[in-house]
Parts: structure tokens; C-alpha cells; sequence
């Protein structure tokens, strides 16, 4: 399973998000350091499912007439604050959890209404700006600090007649989610001395940059545009970066208003249907906020989940099946299940990801759509329904 985790400095809505994107009941306070250890929960991301291009949806249980939503981990940590890298706050436990996500979400207080450090100011009095390279520059610092104190040892082994700095570089960093490949495209786009022991910091920061970039890409959630400023939220639109903007109380509100008939919404819904059973005041609330829906395409939780996967990790997703005519596994469920691979990802690759049985005993795959076999390098494609013949 994909993880996701929220980054950001405390106070901007972190825990927020994470409870509106899982449901899953967490300590939620206007101070800094309200989480401490982590809280990992399963959210969705949302896609098309292809039983929209049948005339009956589909009975998996994750497909809302025809919304699909796909499971991955998400992980709050603890709030980031100035230093973090040196230890300061909860800064390298906080960095530590993250060696593990795929992809990170930088929440930040659009509002202006915390500063540096996570405390309440007035709404406007920071700027939100500072919060965009906040998360990047303490994230390079920290595995620069890593980098470095572990040089000594790629020094030690350059000495060696068959030293491969890809490979030991490699070894080093794997700890970080930085595999053999990620590493041999950062050394191509780094200019560094052949002799490791000429490496000064400056390379050192340069590696652990470019690492960071492939291995933990960022999207931004510009966070309470319900109360920022709108010109605070144009203004982080303008960045050559992907914002989305973003309330997590909104989307919060919504899913439990959901859950008790209230509205009819859905995650990722751009518009909502306010029930009868509302109250003066919750319908003057639910009326605000579809204002605010409709000003910037929804809350922005289920974007900014949906960005982080389909772009910024170029996934698809693809639909094993066992029966090709009729889209359905051995008990008849039609698209029971749904998984996310990487681009260019083929059959085989799809096999193993429902069991490594299956993709040992891979014979070849039909393309249920069509009703055609593809070839074993067939890349997938978003949406693909593909039966696979096996041995096992």
C-alpha cells in the first residue's frame, strides 16, 4: 500500500486532514505538538471506475455509483518547527517517520493565523509563504546531517579496487526509500568529484537535495482557505509548485455530516445536497462552506490525496479479474479489486501485485475491455481491466 504522509509546522490542520481523510478519531487542539506519535490511519484516493463505461455499476465496496476509491496509508506526524533538523521540537522523530512515505503532503495555514513555530496570531499576520520551503529545507538539512556523518565509511570504501559510488551510495540512503536507480539519475545530474574524499558540503547538501526530490516529491495543501485571506491563497497559487487549496474543517464537517443523512456528499464531490433535516444553523454553516466549495473546487483533502498519487508518483490504477466477459472474480463480484502501480508498469508486474504465486506462474493476460491478449511489455493504462492466466 502506498503512504502519504502530512508534513507541516504544528497548528496548521495536519491532525485535521488526517482525521477527515480516515474518520479515524485523533487529538485534534488549537497548540503546537498536539500529536506526538504518530497517528497511521487508511484514507482513499479517488478515481474513475470502469464500471461507468457498463450499463450497471459495479458492487465492490469501494465504488460509490461509479466514484472508486483506492486504499492507501496515511501517516500525521508530529508538527515541524525552525531547526528540526538539529533535534529541536519533535524534529528527528518527526523526520524519521517520513523515511518511509512515498510522497508527502505539506499542509500549511493559508491564513496567516500561526506563525513560524505553530502558535495562534491574528488571521493575516504571518505569511504563508514562509511555511512552502519550510518542510523541503529542514527534510535536505536532516539528510545532508546523515550524509555526512556517514562519509567517512564511502571514503573508507572508495579505497577498494571495485568501489561503485552508485552502489554504496545506494546502500547508504536505502534507508530513506532511495533505491539503485533514483541514485544513479541523482549522481547524473550532480557535478561531483570522482574522489569522494574531495567532496565538500556543498555536494553533500546538492545530493541530499536532489535525493529528497526523487524519493519524497511534495504537494502542497494550502490549508482554512475558509478563513485566509483570498489574497493569501492567489499568492501561493502563483508558485511553480502544486498547491491545492484546502479546508480540512470543511471536509471534516461534511463527512460526518454525511454519515447522519444530513448532506449527500461524497469525498471529492464539488458540490453537496443539503438535506431537510438540517437546522437554521446548520444549513447557514453547510451553505458557507459550499460557497467555499465552489470558489475553489471542493475542500481540496481528496485533491490533494488524488494529486499526490496520480501526478506527482505517476500511478494508474488497474482491475484484476478472473472472468473477462463479465468483469468479475470467481464468486461472481464484479471489480472487486483495484490496485495502484506505477506508470509503465506491465501485466506481469500487476500479476505479482496479487500474489507473487500469480505472477510466477504467469502465462499471459487478456485485456478484458477488448476481449484481446496483450503482450507481457504492455504498459497499463488508468482503468485497465486485465485478465490474467496463471499457472498458480
Amino acid at each position: 500500500m502506498l503512504s502519504i504522509a502530512l508534513a507541516g509546522k504544528p497548528n496548521a490542520g495536519k491532525s485535521t486532514f488526517y482525521t477527515a481523510a480516515t474518520m479515524a478519531e485523533v487529538d485534534v487542539a488549537n497548540y503546537p505538538f498536539t500529536t506526538i506519535d504518530a497517528n497511521r490511519g487508511v484514507s482513499y484516493v479517488r478515481t474513475d471506475c470502469p464500471c461507468l463505461e457498463r450499463e450497471e455499476r459495479c458492487n465492490a465496496d469501494d465504488c460509490e455509483d461509479g466514484k472508486r476509491y483506492v486504499p492507501i496509508e496515511l501517516l500525521d506526524v508530529a508538527g515541524l518547527v525552525p531547526g528540526a533538523h538539529e533535534g529541536k521540537g519533535l524534529g528527528n522523530q518527526f523526520l524519521d517517520e517520513l523515511t518511509n512515505a512515498d510522497v508527502i503532503v505539506n499542509v500549511i495555514d493559508a491564513s496567516g493565523g500561526t506563525n513560524e513555530k505553530g502558535e495562534p496570531v491574528d488571521i493575516g499576520a504571518h505569511d504563508p509563504l514562509e511555511d512552502i520551503d519550510f518542510v523541503e529545507e529542514e527534510m535536505d538539512l536532516w539528510l545532508a546531517g546523515i550524509v555526512e556523518n556517514n562519509w567517512e565509511s564511502v571514503e573508507r570504501k572508495s579505497r577498494s579496487p571495485d568501489f561503485d559510488i552508485d552502489d554504496v551510495l545506494a546502500d547508504m540512503l536505502s534507508g530513506f526509500g532511495a533505491s539503485p536507480t533514483q541514485i544513479a539519475t541523482v549522481l547524473r545530474e550532480l557535478d561531483y568529484p570522482e574522489d569522494p574524499i574531495q567532496w565538500d558540503d556543498d555536494h553533500r547538501e546538492e545530493l541530499a537535495r536532489l535525493v529528497r526530490e526523487r524519493t519524497k516529491p511534495i504537494v502542497v495543501a494550502a490549508n482554512k482557505i475558509d478563513v485566509a485571506p483570498e489574497e493569501n491563497v492567489e499568492k501561493l497559487l502563483e508558485l511553480d509548485k502544486p498547491v491545492i487549496p484546502t479546508t480540512a474543517e470543511g471536509e471534516l464537517a461534511l463527512r460526518r455530516a454525511a454519515e447522519n443523512d444530513l448532506v449527500a456528499y461524497d469525498p471529492g464531490d464539488e458540490t453537496i445536497e443539503i438535506g431537510d433535516g438540517v437546522n437554521d444553523a446548520q444549513r447557514e454553516a453547510l451553505e458557507g462552506l459550499a460557497e467555499t466549495m465552489a470558489e475553489w473546487d471542493g475542500t481540496g483533502v481528496q485533491s490533494a490525496l488524488d494529486y499526490a498519487v496520480y501526478d506527482l508518483l505517476e500511478h494508474v490504477t488497474a482491475y484484476p479479474v478472473e472472468d473477462a466477459s463479465k468483469w468479475s472474480d470467481g464468486s461472481g463480484n464484479i471489480l472487486p479489486d483495484a490496485f495502484l502501480l506505477p506508470e509503465s508498469s506491465t501485466p506481469v508486474d500487476l500479476a505479482y501485485s496479487v500474489h507473487s504465486d500469480i505472477g510466477d506462474g504467469y502465462l499471459h493476460a487478456v485485456d478484458a475491455k477488448s476481449g484481446r491478449e496483450v503482450s507481457d511489455s504492455y504498459e497499463l493504462e488508468e482503468g485497465d481491466v486485465i485478465k490474467i492466466v496463471s499457472t498458480n
